[in-house]
């Protein structure tokens, strides 16, 4: 199985990749829409400013991330690579997203610390396929400054200064907000389920 690692100059793409291979399955960085068009399942992280998302228009990888969606391939995105598939982000008004789930990414209000980084609880909302066998309640890494709305593919939110969409879900595209990588047993389960899943 071949799994793209999308790299658009706006990831935590090494250790992202030795997630992957920690469980047997070799991963690729790449930045060519080919290569992410012939691979079985696609991963787009990211950190960062949402501007950063521009580049993967700019260099087609948004085209060829839409065609592997039309071709029901498993793509997960990674904290800025879940926000990116919103519509849009406060962070950057004048830039597109994948437009898959409704709404804006919004800034967590000046109350309360920004960025909001470290372990927090998921809390599940609906049955997924990517958090299966992973304990309600469990501890995931965090850190972000914009968080995405409640939806109805959100499948785990998280508290802090109100809730968000911690994970969402629809069909064969998967985006959690937290970083897999970080995530200890939580995280490998999830990159494990996501391997599993059928191409």
């Amino acid at each position: 199985m071949r799994i793209a690692i999308v790299d658009y100059g706006a990831g935590n793409l090494t250790s992202v990749r030795k997630a992957f291979e920690a469980l047997g399955q070799p991963a690729e960085i790449t930045s060519d829409p080919q290569f992410v068009l012939a691979a079985e399942k696609i991963v787009v992280p990211g950190v960062g400013h949402f501007a950063a998302t521009q580049a993967l228009q700019v260099r087609g990888l948004s085209t060829a991330i839409r065609t592997a969606l039309s071709q029901a391939k498993p793509i997960l995105g990674i904290c800025l690579g879940m926000q990116w598939m919103f519509e849009s982000s406060e962070e950057a008004k004048n830039v597109e997203g994948l437009n898959i789930f409704p709404g804006s990414c919004t800034r967590f209000p000046s109350d309360v610390k920004s960025p909001h980084v470290g372990w927090n609880r998921l809390s599940y909302s609906a049955n997924s396929r990517l958090l299966h066998d992973i304990p309600e309640g469990s501890f995931v890494y965090f850190t972000h400054s914009y968080r995405a709305p409640i939806v109805e593919g959100t499948v785990a939110t998280c508290e802090y200064a109100g809730r968000f969409s911690a994970a969402v879900e629809r069909e064969n595209i998967f985006g959690v907000q937290f970083h897999p990588e970080k995530s200890g047993a939580a995280g490998k389960k999830l990159l494990q389920n996501f391997c599993e899943l059928p191409c």
